[in-house]
């Protein structure tokens, strides 16, 4: 799946996208790879001389991950875009549950998430996540996130 795809698939854009490939998916995982570009504005300051991927940008990749399964797999709006499809907002972070972080993950190499959908409840959705970096652990993770629709949003 391409970058366009998924900005139609998701309203983040960078310098805050962190998806950048979507490896593979099915109704109930998702895998998904980020590589940093190395001058985001999260990387700059986190930390000078010593770039360390800040544990909210894991978090965060996991659940646009997850924001991706939902609007191809679990969107109440057929053939949903998120540039012109007005009325709903898909993956809204809910709740993170757990997060562990295990060991500093270094922006030079690629993160990939394993996202899995543990169930669901009419519009929400519970997540456990990991990411990887060379094969090795670096976090884990579970969340919910929202189905809304805009009628309930107060934006």
């Amino acid at each position: 799946m391409d970058t366009d795809k998924i900005q139609t698939l998701l309203h983040h854009r960078p310098p805050y996208l962190m998806v950048s490939e979507v490896i593979e998916h099915s109704p109930e995982q998702i895998t998904t790879l980020k590589q940093h570009e190395g001058d985001e504005g999260h990387l700059t300051g986190h930390f000078p001389g010593h770039p360390v991927v800040p544990g909210a940008m894991m978090q965060e990749l996991c659940t646009q991950s997850a924001g991706i399964l939902l609007t191809v797999h679990h969107s109440p709006v057929k053939d949903y875009d998120s540039r012109t499809t007005k009325g709903h907002a898909l993956g809204v972070l809910h709740k993170v549950k757990n997060a562990r972080y295990l060991k500093m993950a270094s922006p030079q190499r690629p993160l990939t998430a394993q996202v899995e959908l543990v169930h669901s409840i009419d519009n929400l959705f519970e997540f456990k996540a990991r990411v990887l970096q060379d094969e090795n652990l670096v976090a884990k993770m579970t969340f919910q996130l929202l189905n809304l629709s805009d009628s309930v949003l107060d934006i």
